[in-house]
């Protein structure tokens, strides 16, 4: 039997249906949302297929039937009425000033004047020529008009790093989508993609009467593949596949439906026959988030198993920029969990999605932090693997004296114990091991736990400050894994486990004591 051709990079419904491409089947979801809504907003991370999905519900508005033979919405759908549609995307190039965005709206307008034959008189004004766009449309058609955007926030993520340039087209974008709430009359149905979700204060307090549905468990499977679908559909691209370790390396991603894989993981790891590698990761380089991590000297080990409420998941302010919010909506953190505390309020457990994210996130941080290519991580894993904490710990030395100076000066970095768990944390993870950063058990939190298949590994961090500033050097970090039992927590695993305190010097910036027990 021929297979299906993969749809790689390809965002337009009709030409998927068209060439017989592979297509998951959306239009249930789809239908579902425009029977539940008429303002939506949906957040997912890059190259999750929210492109597409805008397009699919283009050409359900525009009554293209045809392409819909055989799917969940071809027989539900009305489909003798179609509705004017006005598409906005900024998905393709840069926009880098509020001059620039008004110029690439009015373009964008321009286009569907073209599209819709109308021609608009409010030719200088951005907000001005929307509306009048609007209700120009839903004149000639007799119908209200759908309006489309998608990647809604790329022109503000483009300048994350230029606060006032972000602001100013921050300015701009509200401008421009206060005009669907204005236009309410008009409207029968707006749409809006993104990757970030921002405060209700900012980008969306002209837009107030949107309902986000990214964390509706009715819509966690609008994007992306799940496991449902990797098991039918693509069942005859993946013979031999391990399924587990396919899951392993892509798997993970969670808003609250399926877990689901990024489909340009599966795509290309097909299309590259069966080679795991890290092709979303690779297909755009986080390097703003390295910036953030080292102007907020952040603990790194956090991002192991992080617990945040729902305010903090949306509230990506330019003002008042987080790192977590940054990790978990562009995809480098999922959540794994929720629950609600004794509160009541809902507290969501973020963790690291699969080992692509794990791996690669990490090696970068490496390259971009320690300026070290990784490879000095292997020894590390091989000396755990092997149960050798000796060989650890002259891996971990070499590791912490090839730091460059410049990362210690200008600041007291040095100082703290986070900055030395967290290069330990970045190594390990980098590998793809199971860790677990602070990890607490009855009596205390631990500051580093490794389950391996050979082992377990828990390990205590203290900074000896030689009298610098306490006139002492800090308690011992072997014998508080001891008196704090922490090794109890595990003892149920049947398995070596190894009890590890270690001492860094702020002085030599590397390992003043390592002290090791097997229970």
């Amino acid at each position: 039997m021929k297979l299906k051709k993969l749809p790689i990079g390809i965002q337009t419904f009709s030409e998927i249906r068209e060439d017989d491409y592979v297509y998951i089947d959306k239009t249930g979801l789809a239908y579902e949302l425009l029977q539940s809504y008429k303002y939506a907003f949906l957040s997912r991370p890059r190259r999750f297929g929210k492109s597409l999905f805008l397009d699919t519900l283009r050409n359900i508005f525009e009554g293209n039937k045809h392409f819909f033979t055989g799917l969940a919405i071809e027989n539900q759908w009305g489909w003798e009425v179609s509705y004017p549609v006005i598409r906005v995307s900024f998905a393709s190039g840069k926009i880098e000033s509020r001059a620039q965005l008004d110029q690439s709206l009015l373009r964008i307008l321009k286009q569907n004047q073209q599209d819709l034959d109308i021609q608009c008189e409010e030719l200088d004004s951005v907000a001005g020529c929307f509306e009048e766009l609007i209700r120009k449309a839903h004149a000639k058609y007799n119908q209200k008009v759908v309006v489309l955007v998608d990647e809604y926030d790329k022109p503000i993520l483009d300048n994350i790093n230029y606060t006032a340039v972000a602001q100013e087209i921050r300015d701009g974008l509200v401008n421009f989508y206060s005009v669907i709430k204005g236009s309410d009359e008009f409207l029968r149905f707006a749409f809006l993609t993104g990757v970030s979700k921002f405060t209700k204060t900012s980008i969306f307090s002209g837009l107030n009467n949107i309902t986000d549905i990214s964390l509706d468990e009715e819509f966690g499977d609008i994007c992306g593949y799940s496991q449902h679908d990797i098991d039918t559909t693509f069942k005859p691209y993946l013979e031999g596949v391990d399924r587990d370790k396919l899951k392993e390396w892509y798997n993970g991603y969670n808003f609250l439906g399926s877990k689901m894989y990024n489909p340009f993981d599966i795509l290309k790891f097909i299309a590259k026959n069966h080679k795991y590698a890290n092709y979303w990761f690779e297909s755009g380089t986080p390097t703003f988030l390295i910036e953030l991590i080292k102007k907020q000297n952040y603990f790194l080990p956090n991002l192991a198993n992080l617990r945040v409420d729902e305010k903090l998941l949306n509230s990506f302010d330019i003002d008042n920029l987080d790192l977590e919010v940054i990790l978990y909506q562009s995809g480098y953190l999922t959540i794994d969990s929720v629950t609600q505390d004794e509160d009541e309020d809902i507290v969501y457990t973020l963790v690291v999605p699969n080992r692509e994210v794990k791996t690669s996130l990490n090696k970068h941080i490496i390259t971009a932090l320690y300026q070290d290519d990784s490879l000095r991580a292997k020894p590390l894993s091989r000396a755990l693997r092997e149960q050798n904490p000796e060989d650890f710990k002259q891996a971990l030395f070499s590791i912490f004296a090839s730091i460059p100076y410049n990362n210690y000066t200008n600041n007291n970095i040095k100082n703290y114990e986070g900055f030395y768990a967290s290069v330990i944390y970045v190594y390990l993870q980098s590998l793809g091991l199971n860790i677990i950063g602070e990890d607490v058990t009855s009596q205390g939190r631990i500051d580093l736990t490794i389950i391996m298949e050979q082992a377990i590994y828990i390990f205590e961090f203290k900074v000896d400050h030689l009298g610098q500033f306490s006139g002492q050097h800090s308690a011992n970090a072997l014998q508080q894994i001891k008196e704090k039992r922490y090794a109890d927590k595990y003892r149920d695993a049947q398995k070596p486990i190894y009890l590890i305190g270690i001492h860094f010097d702020t002085q030599q910036k590397n390992i003043s004591q390592f002290e090791w027990e097997k229970v």
